[in-house]
């Protein structure tokens, strides 16, 4: 699996309908969230790096932007969006979720760790619960694809396939903490 493309795919179409605008250009600790979540990605290794763009036009060097014309549908249009972009070499990819700045590349490298030495959908975990970061090889997309749809993401086949999940530990990587409103912001920025 050395020779193993793992791509990077940053969700970050949503409006922010709690936080009051979209959370991909909230500015955070001197970047934007957009940019958090792409040097998260390239940080930790992920090679090439697509993010999912809706209720704003977004831009970033050095990534593909994707346009989710169903984004107000919910993640799972955004998850099917950004996989169908990816090119074919692409055999893994890394989803992250543009509103969590606090995740350490750390988190990434590891999942592409676990997946050289053999996992196939790997999950970061927290103090051993599943958050994100999520790593997910290509042959399960076709079955995680039906079953994301609103707002359900990944979450549900993982949850229906945990034999098939390796759990990777990023505890002391960094927090899963989601900047939902402007109170987490203001919380997480201090």
């Amino acid at each position: 699996m050395s020779g193993t493309t793992v791509a990077g795919l940053l969700l970050a179409a949503g409006a922010g309908r709690r936080f009051g605008r979209p959370k991909a250009l909230v500015p955070f600790r001197g970047r934007t969230l957009l940019e958090h979540g792409v040097a998260l990605l390239t940080g930790g290794g992920c090679a090439p790096v697509y993010v999912v763009s809706g209720a704003a036009s977004l831009s970033c060097p050095g990534v593909t932007v994707v346009a989710n014309p169903a984004w107000r549908s919910g993640m799972g249009s955004s998850l099917h969006t950004g996989i169908a972009a990816l090119p074919a070499e692409v055999e893994a990819v890394v989803v992250a979720l543009v509103d969590q700045p606090l995740v350490g590349a750390e988190a990434v490298r590891r999942l592409r760790a676990a997946h050289r030495a053999g996992a196939r959908l790997a999950v970061a975990g927290y103090g051993g619960e599943p958050r994100n970061p999520v790593l997910l090889s290509r042959e399960y997309w076709p079955e995680l694809l039906a079953s994301a749809r609103g707002d359900r993401g990944a979450r549900a086949f993982l949850r229906a396939h945990p034999e098939l999940v390796t759990l990777v530990e990023c505890g002391d990587t960094g927090s899963p903490a989601d900047i939902d409103t402007p109170e987490d912001l203001d919380s997480l920025s201090g």
